[in-house]
C-alpha cells in the first residue's frame, strides 16, 4: 500500500516539475513575440522595411507555440509595414488576419486597432469605407474606456476630414487627439498630431503656424529617427516654401525629404518629391528640367488609381474572408478530431484513474477488516490473559493454602514425632530392662510376658492415638 502511494507521488512530483519548466519555457518563448512585435511597431515610422521582417519572425515563433495573442499582433504589425511601404494589396491580407485572431480572442481593444488600420487603408481610396472602420473603432473605444485607442481614432478622423477637405473639423479632432496623447503620454503620436496640425493650416492658408508647426514637428520627429514623418514633413515644407517665394529652402527640404522617403523605401513618397520637384523647377521657370521630371511622374488619371485600388482592396478583403472561413472550417474539423482524441484519451486515463482509485479502496477496505480481526483477536488474547490471570492468582491462593498447610502438618509432624518418641521411649526403655532381667534369671518369666504385653500394648496405643491425632487435628487438645 505505501508503495502504490510512493510511486503515486514521484509520478505527481516529476508531472509538476515538467510542467513548471514546460511552463517556463512558453513564458520565455511568449515574451520573445512579444518583444519583437514591440521592435516592428517601433521601427514602423523609422524602418518600415524591418517592421515585416520583425512581425515575420513574431509570427512564425507565435505559430509554432500556437500563441493566438502573438499571432494576432504579428499580422497587424506586418501590415502596418507593409502599409507605410505601400503595399495595400499585402497591407489588406495582414489586416485581415490579424483581425480573424483577434475575434477569436475577442480582444476589442486588439480588433479596434485593426479597425483603424484598415481605415488607414482606405482613407485615401474610399472615405466611405475608411468612416466606416474608423467609427466602430472609436466605439469599441468608448465602450472600453481606452484612452490611448480613442486618441488614435481621432488622429485617423482627423486625417479623414483633413482629405475631405473639412481643415477645421480634422483641426478639432486634431486637439483632442494631441490632448489625450499628451494625458498617456504618447511623443511619437503628439509629433504626429503636431503635423497633421501643421498641415492643415497650411491648407488654411495659415503660413507662418503652418511654418511654425511643421519645423518643430520635423525637429523632433529627426530626434526620435522617424523617417516616414519626416519625409512627410518636408514635402509640405516644400509645397510652404515654393509658395512664400523661398526656392532655396524648398530645393533643400525636397532632397533632405527625398532622401528620407528613399531610407524608408516608401515608393508613393518617393513619386510625390519627383513630382514635387516638377513643381520646383517649373516655378523656378527651369522648364528643361522641369520637363525630365514630369517624364517621371505617373501618367495614371488619379481617380482610376484610387477607384481600381478600391476594388483591389474590396477584392482582396473578401478573398480574404472567404479563405479565413475555410481555415476556420479545417480548424474547426482538427478541433473535432482532436476533441475526440482527447475524450478517449481522458476516458482512458479515467479508467485507469477509477481501477486505481479501486484497487487503493479495495486494499484499504482489506486493511479495515484485517485491523478488525486483529481487535477482535486482541480483545480474546486479553480476555484469555485475564483468565489466566484469575487462575494464576487462583492457584497462588491454593498453593499458598496448601503451603500453609503443609507447613502446619509439618510442623504437627515434627512436634508429634517429639511427642511420640517421649511417649515411646519409656515402654520401650521398660521392655527393655525386662528383657535384660529376664537374661539374667532375675525375674518371673511369665511376669515378664505379662509385663512386656503391657509394655507392648502401651506403645500400640500411642501409636494409635499418634496417628489419630495426624489424621484428624481436631482431636488435638
Amino acid at each position: 500500500m505505501k508503495k502504490n502511494f510512493l510511486v503515486l507521488f514521484f509520478i505527481l512530483a516529476a508531472f509538476n516539475s515538467y510542467a513548471s519548466s514546460t511552463a517556463d519555457g512558453l513564458n520565455q518563448d511568449t515574451t520573445e513575440v512579444q518583444n519583437l512585435n514591440k521592435q516592428a511597431y517601433e521601427v514602423r515610422l523609422t524602418n518600415p522595411e524591418q517592421a515585416i521582417i520583425s512581425g515575420d519572425k513574431a509570427l512564425e515563433l507565435a505559430q509554432k507555440l500556437n500563441y493566438t495573442p502573438g499571432i494576432a499582433e504579428a499580422y497587424r504589425v506586418k501590415g502596418i509595414g507593409q502599409y507605410y511601404l505601400n503595399e495595400p494589396e499585402d497591407a489588406i491580407n495582414s489586416f485581415i488576419s490579424a483581425l480573424t485572431n483577434f475575434t477569436k480572442l475577442n480582444d476589442q481593444r486588439g480588433i479596434a486597432k485593426v479597425y483603424n488600420n484598415i481605415g488607414n487603408l482606405y482613407r485615401d481610396n474610399d472615405y466611405d469605407r475608411s468612416l466606416e472602420y474608423f467609427d466602430k473603432a472609436l466605439d469599441i473605444g468608448n465602450r472600453i474606456s481606452d484612452k490611448g485607442l480613442i486618441a488614435t481614432t481621432y488622429l485617423n478622423l482627423g486625417n479623414y476630414y483633413s482629405r475631405k477637405k473639412s481643415y477645421n473639423q480634422a483641426l478639432k479632432y486634431y486637439g483632442q487627439s494631441e490632448a489625450l496623447f499628451s494625458i498617456v503620454r504618447d511623443s511619437v503620436n503628439i509629433i504626429q498630431c503636431e503635423q497633421n496640425k501643421g498641415v492643415a493650416y497650411f491648407k488654411l492658408n495659415q503660413v507662418d503656424e503652418a511654418a511654425k508647426l511643421l519645423t518643430d514637428a520635423s525637429d523632433k520627429a529627426k530626434a526620435k529617427d522617424m523617417n516616414e514623418a519626416v519625409a512627410s514633413i518636408d514635402l509640405t515644407l516644400a509645397l510652404l516654401y515654393m509658395q512664400q517665394g523661398k526656392f532655396t529652402d524648398a530645393d533643400r527640404v525636397v532632397q533632405e525629404g527625398t532622401t528620407y522617403a528613399q531610407i524608408t523605401k516608401d515608393e508613393k513618397m518617393m513619386h510625390d518629391f519627383i513630382f514635387t520637384n516638377y513643381q520646383l523647377e517649373f516655378q523656378r521657370k527651369n522648364f528643361e528640367r522641369a520637363l525630365y521630371y514630369l517624364r517621371e511622374v505617373y501618367k495614371l488619371d488619379s481617380l482610376d488609381v484610387r477607384s481600381s485600388l478600391t476594388s483591389q482592396l474590396n477584392l482582396f478583403e473578401l478573398k480574404n474572408k472567404q479563405e479565413e472561413e475555410l481555415k476556420e472550417n479545417e480548424l474547426n474539423l482538427q478541433h473535432i478530431q482532436y476533441d475526440r482524441v482527447k475524450f478517449w484519451g481522458v476516458t482512458t486515463v479515467a479508467g485507469l484513474l477509477l481501477v486505481m482509485i479501486g484497487l487503493l479502496v479495495s486494499n484499504v477496505k482489506r486493511k479495515a477488516q484485517t485491523n478488525l480481526q486483529l481487535t477482535e483477536l486482541n480483545g480474546e488474547v486479553s480476555r484469555q490473559k485475564d483468565n489466566l490471570d484469575r487462575i494464576n492468582h487462583h492457584l497462588e491462593e491454593i498453593i499458598d493454602e496448601r503451603t500453609k498447610d503443609l507447613q502446619i502438618k509439618n510442623k504437627k509432624l515434627s512436634e508429634y514425632s517429639s511427642y511420640l518418641s517421649h511417649q515411646i521411649r519409656g515402654p520401650i526403655a521398660t521392655l527393655k530392662g525386662l528383657m535384660n532381667l529376664e537374661k539374667e534369671g532375675l525375674v518371673d518369666k511369665h511376669e515378664c510376658i505379662t509385663m512386656m504385653d503391657k509394655c507392648v500394648s502401651e506403645i500400640d496405643e500411642k501409636i494409635i492415638e499418634m496417628s489419630d491425632m495426624m489424621h484428624d487435628p481436631a482431636k488435638e487438645a
